[in-house]
């Protein structure tokens, strides 16, 4: 059985409420997301380090384009999606929201993330308060696992 319904159009934008949004991560934003993970590279490997094996100390520019490269085509075939944290311009990154299929009972995995200067701010408290209520409201499970 799929994890999600086969005529299911995942969101393409979502605006958290502080003039910051999320919208699917592309290859393209390899330019933002490296600092925002690489200046933030000891938070992000006690979150995901041990799971996941990221962000490795040693990543490199291209390592990342190459990942992010992956998580669009993942994100296109609906087999996992990871949403990227903007400005108002999307000049900045700030933080990422990852969807993924879980082993029952839950029916998926969410967790996020945003850069250590928004750590304890307001911005982060939003992203806190938005993800659960957009989880709920915008995608089709019934048993999210949250993992913040």
């Amino acid at each position: 059985m799929a994890w999600l319904p086969t005529d299911f159009a995942h969101p393409l934008r979502a605006e958290i409420g502080t003039g910051h949004h999320l919208r699917p991560i592309r290859e393209s934003d390899t330019e933002l997301d490296y600092p925002a993970v690489m200046n933030s590279r000891d938070r992000l490997w006690s979150l995901y380090g041990e799971a996941w094996g990221w962000p490795p100390a040693t990543m490199t520019v291209e390592q990342d384009r190459e990942d992010l490269a992956r998580h669009e085509r993942e994100i296109e075939a609906h087999e996992s999606f990871n949403y990227a944290l903007f400005d108002a311009d999307e000049t900045e990154l700030l933080g990422c929201v990852y969807i993924d299929p879980a082993d029952a009972p839950a029916d998926a995995r969410i967790s996020w993330w945003v850069v250590d200067p928004l750590v304890g701010t307001d911005v982060e408290r939003a992203l806190d308060e938005f993800v659960p209520r957009w989880i709920a409201e915008a995608w089709p499970f019934t048993g999210p696992e949250y993992r913040i």
